[in-house]
């Protein structure tokens, strides 16, 4: 789960696809190889994500003819896209060869034995710089199953007009979200507290920052631990302090973007997404659009914020694993995370990528049509930040069942009862551990 820059990743034009490339690619360019003279195809199932094709061509390019990559595109709904894969490897159908997968699809599918192990140079290649939060993503029992593609990560929002000293704790913005009410001015905080993922990755995120654990790290035990309680009880205080309003229950990503843009909240708390619809949608007051870090549970411990994201695996049915490798390998490269970052607003798993200002035509002015992480990317380093210190969701094969059942039981959140909802969440995510093979 996550959303990107560019309104799910939605908006963005296409631009000069050659100019990212490196110097391989660059000089594969060159070859014209705009189809496979060897007629493999390297079938690639994947989100739809603007520009992507783009991407893809570039990598057919540096392939010069050995192999084509083929864009087959998923349904939009993750739901989809996840049961689509997994009917068809049950089956062993042969025809995939390379595997989208959200950050929470990594071990489900490393244990049913559907991604191929990165071991060796691929390993080693698929690992260099990529921030540990999102390595670990890719990861199942201490050994690699996907390469990086795109990670995300979760920001607080707010109107400098409003609040010109953001708050650093819970506890802060609940008492700085009141002031404002009472004043008769936006101070609602907006959150996804629908029951679904959205929920389940808020609760993840404060369970991380008091410290606490929801499973063991093997994904095999219940721990919900002291962390985990105190997180069901801020979760109830945030829903019962008068700063949120009736429809948190409803609240989806896109419904959180749209209240805050509309002026019914003073906080939000969302994907960076909310940039660019905010530039589009209110570019008179952008210069007032202000982000920082996720506020702490505790004063003086860094949030530990969800991360959101995507991975490449290989199939263990590709009948062209060696190549489905490096393809894999070649569409989440640093240039074209970069690309990626810039056009289609998925924020790179690559630390190195933050850094690097030069505009995609690096031989060319930055300007509207040659963007650069500076213009594009203001808060990049934020991004950064959040990441250093983040938190991935629970790694359990069983994790469909476990989100699935805690959204139910923590929703709605104002009727939580902290001991009572965690021994609850205790008796059944045992049962959810325990189910016999993969949900379909």
């Amino acid at each position: 789960m996550g959303k990107a820059i560019a309104g799910k990743q939605r908006g963005r034009s296409p631009g000069r696809v050659a100019a990212l490339a490196g110097a391989g690619l660059v000089a594969a360019s060159l070859l014209t190889a705009c189809g496979s003279d060897s007629g493999l195809k390297i079938n690639l199932y994947h989100a739809p994500e603007d520009n992507l094709q783009s991407v893809v061509d570039n990598c057919n390019k540096a392939a010069a003819g050995r192999y084509e990559i083929v864009y087959n595109k998923l349904p939009r709904g993750s739901d989809g896209q996840r049961e689509q894969m997994v009917r068809r490897l049950a089956a062993g159908d042969t025809s995939l060869d390379l595997l989208y997968l959200d950050v929470t699809w990594g071990a489900e599918f490393a244990e049913a034995g559907w991604a191929e192990e990165w071991t060796g140079a691929n390993k080693e290649a698929a690992s260099k710089g990529v921030l540990p939060g999102p390595q670990k993503t890719a990861e199942w029992n201490g050994k690699l199953y996907a390469a990086t593609k795109n990670t995300n990560v979760q920001l607080l929002w707010y109107d400098d007009r409003l609040s010109p000293s953001p708050p650093k704790t819970w506890d802060e913005m609940i008492s700085q979200a009141q002031a404002l009410n009472a004043q008769g001015k936006p101070g609602n905080i907006v959150f996804t507290g629908a029951q679904y993922e959205g929920l389940v990755v808020f609760y993840n995120t404060l369970v991380e920052s008091f410290g606490g654990h929801i499973l063991s790290e093997d994904g095999k035990s219940v721990v919900l631990d002291d962390g985990a309680i105190k997180a069901l009880a801020l979760l109830k205080k945030i829903a019962t302090s008068n700063v949120t309003d009736a429809s948190l229950t409803n609240s989806k990503e896109d419904d959180v973007r749209q209240a805050f843009q509309r002026g019914q909240a003073g906080f939000e708390l969302n994907w960076p997404f909310v940039y660019a619809a905010y530039a589009k949608d209110k570019k008179a007051d952008l210069p007032h659009f202000k982000w920082t870090t996720y506020p702490a549970a505790e004063a003086g411990k860094p949030a530990k914020t969800t991360i959101g994201g995507a991975n490449l695996a290989v199939s263990t049915y590709s009948k062209h694993k060696p190549q489905a490798f490096e393809a894999a390998l070649c569409l989440r490269n640093p240039d074209n995370q970069k690309f990626s970052a810039l056009k289609s607003g998925v924020p790179p798993t690559i630390e190195s990528v933050y850094t690097d200002t030069r505009p995609l035509d690096a031989g060319k002015p930055a300007g509207p049509d040659n963007p650069s992480m500076d213009t594009e990317y203001p808060m990049r380093m934020t991004i950064l930040e959040a990441l250093k210190s983040a938190a991935v969701r629970p790694l359990t094969p069983a994790y469909q069942n476990a989100s699935t059942l805690m959204s139910k039981i923590l929703s709605p959140p104002s009727a939580i009862d902290p001991q009572a909802t965690a021994d609850k969440l205790r008796d059944q995510l045992g049962d959810a551990l325990n189910s016999k093979g993969v949900i379909p």
